[in-house]
């Protein structure tokens, strides 16, 4: 079962956030479990050059798929490390900010991170049988 913790060991260990990011959410919406999120990853701020703002995104990420599921938030999202200190923009240019700053999710803005407001979809969320809160799925 793939779980944050082991995207985040896996970052760590050199593999691309951005692959080990798809595939735990391919992984975490064709088979959506509370225990894919509840394992703390370790910390990344001193082992990756974007440590810090990989914490903040990996509990926002946990924080709001478990909110989306409703399932139990883990107390590890809210420990210290798990926010920064200055604001980031998943769009570098100035002429995004504005947009970002209203889409960005509630769990990623309270983390000074800002990203789009489908920054956690996949088309693989939709192959689930099993629906995020207020999304069940259509009867023909």
């Amino acid at each position: 079962m793939k779980t944050l913790r082991e995207l985040a060991e896996n970052v760590r260990d050199g593999r691309p956030l951005e692959i080990e990011l798809g595939d735990f959410l391919d992984a975490f919406y064709l088979a959506p479990d509370p225990a894919r999120v509840q394992e703390r990853p370790a910390l990344l701020a001193s082992a990756h050059p974007q440590g810090t703002m990989i914490d903040a995104f990996l509990a926002a990420a946990a924080e709001h798929l478990c909110r989306r599921f409703e399932f139990s938030i883990p107390d590890w999202v809210y420990e210290r490390g798990r926010c920064l200190d200055r604001p980031f923009f998943a769009l570098p240019s100035p002429a995004f900010r504005t947009t970002l700053l209203l889409e960005s999710p509630m769990e990623f803005r309270s983390r000074n991170l800002f990203v789009t407001a489908n920054a956690l979809n996949r088309a693989s969320e939709h192959a689930s049988e099993r629906r995020p809160a207020g999304r069940e799925k259509a009867q023909a």
